[in-house]
């Protein structure tokens, strides 16, 4: 945990890197909604919509304050929300979640796959043993809903999606065991594992956010695997399996 301070350095690589960056595939317009992780609120996804926005992205923040937790307690809000901005684009939306905003991103995809255009989640902790986190219990304390209180809403957000989904994860991340971010690989599902990454930098993170970007310029109805051979070719991992069992 000592270890995450590294996020400054994560975010002013990626400034220093902004040129780079910018060489990513351009966006089709389409609708991107943001949902920060556990503690944080808009301003923590701000530089990720920032960037998608100059890519040709129309970005959305969640505009519900801080994230105190509350799967189910959130899930009425999130579903108006993702509804709003399907109504008033037109379009499917992306969701990229941070975190336990990734988890938001997993629920409100198997609620409305018809309004949802794809899910990337950054550090995300749904499958596998969901308590291997540092801050299981504080969320249990904030949001005052226990972890395995819904055991069959717990299973089905790490079941698969019904629309494309990426998992980018760390194994050097110091808040989420890196297991419980890893999905099942199929035609339309991926995990991409960033090197070096911190749990509270991987929004900020250079060779997270080209792969964001990458991801969300695929066009609507297609999924192709993610080509590690780009510009940040090197801090990406050979690509790993879902495990079963419990994390450790």
């Amino acid at each position: 945990m000592l270890a995450e301070a590294r996020a400054v350095l994560e975010f002013n690589t990626s400034l220093l890197l902004s040129p780079l960056l910018l060489r990513a595939p351009r966006g089709d317009g389409h609708p991107v909604l943001a949902l920060p992780g556990f503690l944080a609120s808009d301003i923590s996804m701000a530089p990720l919509r920032r960037y998608l926005k100059q890519l040709g992205y129309d970005c959305y923040g969640w505009k519900m304050g801080r994230n105190l937790g509350g799967v189910a307690s959130r899930r009425n809000a999130l579903k108006k929300l993702l509804t709003d901005i399907y109504d008033s684009t037109g379009r499917k939306v992306s969701i990229v979640g941070w975190s336990l905003g990734g988890i938001y991103a997993r629920d409100l995809a198997l609620q409305l796959p018809d309004m949802v255009r794809s899910v990337i989640t950054l550090a995300s902790p749904f499958a596998n043993d969901v308590r291997a986190t540092n801050a299981t219990r504080l969320y249990e304390a904030l949001s005052g809903e226990t972890v395995e209180a819904n055991s069959e809403l717990t299973r089905a957000i790490a079941g698969d999606l019904p629309v494309p989904v990426t998992s980018i994860y760390s194994r050097t991340d110091g808040i989420v065991n890196w297991r419980t971010s890893l999905l099942k690989p199929s035609d339309t599902a991926e995990n991409i594992e960033v090197y070096l990454a911190s749990h509270i930098g991987i929004g900020v993170n250079a060779a997270a956010l080209w792969a964001v970007a990458d991801r969300l310029a695929q066009p609507e109805g297609q999924f192709r695997p993610f080509d590690r051979s780009g510009p940040f070719a090197i801090a990406y991992g050979r690509g790993e399996q879902a495990q079963s069992g419990p994390a450790s």
